[in-house]
């Protein structure tokens, strides 16, 4: 079965969130990393704050589209306080 993610990094630097999805979190964040991200090219470093599992792509771009809708820092921050996980260390 495969795994998709919802997850949320956290601009070390200004504190910023960028909202996301993808199969692989590791490939995704190096592409953050290496600039290869059009919305968070030359903004880095990143940290994964926060992580959702879901069964397919569809459910977990849905969760996205939820949470980039709110337009929240308060819900993002809510998110990570109740169930923050840090995968980049």
């Amino acid at each position: 079965m495969e795994v998709y993610y919802l997850y949320v990094l956290q601009n070390q630097s200004s504190g910023r969130y960028y909202v996301g999805h993808t199969k692989d979190l590791e490939e995704r964040l190096q592409r953050h990393h290496e600039g290869r991200s059009q919305f968070t090219r030359s903004r880095g470093p990143f940290k994964i704050v926060y992580v959702e599992e879901y069964r397919s792509r569809s459910e977990a771009a849905r969760r996205e589209s939820e949470i980039k809708g709110k337009k929240s820092r308060p819900y993002i921050q809510q998110l990570i306080s109740k169930g923050s996980t840090d995968l980049s260390t």
